[in-house]
């Protein structure tokens, strides 16, 4: 901005607040009296450059003082919208709500940035700032999952539109993270139906981890309570499948020798049926 055009704003906000002195003096007001309506600090406030703003959000920033630096940021926004500073303004307040806590103010910040300014070098970080935004609010497996899914797909964001940039790596290594979470839940509740002898809903909990989320860490587990309720149901050429293939893929995993010990306690062995639905998705697991 030109010293001309900081001259001027002076000279308007000088002008404005004659003229409220003005208009006070000649309602009768006296002394200290004052109209409440009347916010003098708001147009004083309209003077301040956008660099001036943006400085002072930066050293906000920087002193630990997140809720004024989020303000000073966002102000640029309200007195200068659409300038270079607004628009750098914009990703830094969303870095400060993010950081001080306030994740839907962060997200908001950051999707209003994307929705005006998708092109531009700091889109990825902004569509990164609302995964991390959504991934810091990931609860236990035995609560609601729902940020773990926005998480993924705002994450997954970062990858596929901005595939060169800095953050795809710890995006991916997110989107693992709570994928994990999802399929944690899915056996949560699928070891509450195996424990009240509720099969056939333990089975399809089972199956949703092998067939939704075969790269995590709960397949191991999923496999071996698929051997453990179908066998308890009868089925036992399914549950002779779900140990071979959890042999074959985990082969020194407690889980397997637990199983193969329950099949040999019935004369049983672990055998692949390559029709089951377990055989095929047996490729795509986390060990294949």
């Amino acid at each position: 901005m030109t010293g001309a055009v900081r001259q001027l704003q002076r000279k308007r906000a000088r002008n404005v607040l004659v003229a409220i002195g003005i208009g006070l003096a000649g309602a009768g007001l006296a002394g200290c009296q004052t109209d409440p309506d009347i916010d003098i600090s708001a147009y004083a406030a309209e003077t301040d450059p956008p660099d001036v703003l943006y400085n002072q959000g930066l050293a906000n920033l920087q002193g630990g003082r997140l809720q004024e630096a989020a303000r000073k940021f966002e102000a640029i926004d309200k007195q200068h919208p659409y300038s270079e500073f607004a628009r750098r303004g914009m990703v830094m307040g969303a870095f400060a709500r993010y950081r001080s806590g306030d994740y839907e103010e962060a997200i908001s910040a950051a999707n209003r940035y994307l929705s005006l300014y998708p092109g531009e070098e700091d889109a990825a970080y902004a569509q990164y700032i609302v995964g991390l935004s959504y991934f810091r609010q990931i609860r236990d497996v035995t609560q609601d999952q729902r940020e773990s899914a926005r998480a993924i797909q705002a994450m997954q964001e970062v990858v596929d539109r901005y595939p060169d940039s800095e953050y795809v790596e710890d995006a991916q290594a997110k989107v693992r993270f709570a994928r994990d979470q999802l399929a944690g839940k899915e056996m949560q509740v699928g070891r509450y139906y195996l424990e009240r002898r509720e099969y056939v809903a333990a089975i399809n909990r089972f199956r949703n981890v092998i067939e939704r989320y075969p790269q995590t860490r709960q397949v191991e587990e999923a496999l071996a309570r698929l051997v453990e309720a179908n066998y308890a149901m009868g089925l036992t050429d399914e549950a002779q499948t779900a140990a071979a293939v959890l042999g074959h893929n985990f082969p020194d995993s407690q889980w397997y020798a637990d199983s193969f010990t329950l099949l040999q306690s019935g004369g049983l062995e672990p055998r692949e049926n390559r029709g089951s639905w377990i055989s095929r998705a047996g490729a795509r697991i986390l060990g294949a």
